[in-house]
């Protein structure tokens, strides 16, 4: 592809992404042992969705308001950290209810919730878009004769490539689900996860630009 450089670089670094631990993965594990396999496949597609997103607002220099405006910067993760804690609050009362009804609400209702509620999670991370905006140009060519079709290159290769771990993780973690010995796991998975949505919410709102 011409206009980008160091491609087996950026792969690597896109790994690194990918297997350190945060929002993305933390929602596709506990899509899949909710849910099993096709939630967890449809969280990933959310979650890629949310990528494309991004990708096209750093191609079109959308994602350097975040980094120039404290402002929108301060909005867009205030909303994002409220998605985070909106999810938290469904997985808590899920977990809350007894017996049978905690069971039943231990999976999303469709496989269109999860991914809608994946791509919200990616999508409403200033974070993400920051990097994007940070990453991305550190593989573009400065004579490349068309920087936005290099940064949707990067941006399809970033995609493809979170879109495969995610689905080599819900591999890996599909047989736990297979394993799990009572009903009462399920709303454990339930509280965890809100738990955790909490602090990933309060992580997200106290971040800085």
């Amino acid at each position: 592809m011409p206009g980008v450089h160091d491609l087996a670089l950026f792969a690597a670094t896109v790994f690194v992404l990918n297997a350190t631990p945060g929002v993305d993965m933390a929602y596709t594990v506990a899509s899949t042992l909710r849910g099993g396999w096709r939630q967890g496949v449809a969280a990933a597609i959310g979650i890629m969705a949310g990528c494309v997103l991004h990708t096209l607002a750093a191609a079109f220099g959308l994602a350097a308001l975040l980094a120039t405006s404290a402002e929108a910067f301060t909005v867009v993760k205030l909303v994002g950290a409220a998605y985070l804690l909106y999810v938290a609050w469904g997985m808590a009362r899920a977990g809350f209810r007894p017996g049978g009804e905690a069971a039943q609400a231990a999976a999303p209702a469709s496989l269109w919730r999860t991914a809608r509620q994946g791509f919200f999670t990616n999508a409403l991370n200033p974070k993400v878009a920051l990097f994007f905006l940070a990453l991305l140009p550190q593989f573009i060519d400065a004579g490349a004769p068309d920087k936005t079709l290099a940064f949707l290159f990067l941006g399809a290769w970033f995609i493809v490539q979170g879109l495969l771990f995610l689905l080599a993780l819900i591999a890996l973690v599909t047989p736990l689900r297979r394993s799990r010995p009572r009903p009462w796991v399920g709303r454990g998975l339930n509280l965890g996860g809100a738990g955790l949505f909490t602090v990933l919410a309060a992580r997200l709102a106290l971040t800085r630009p």
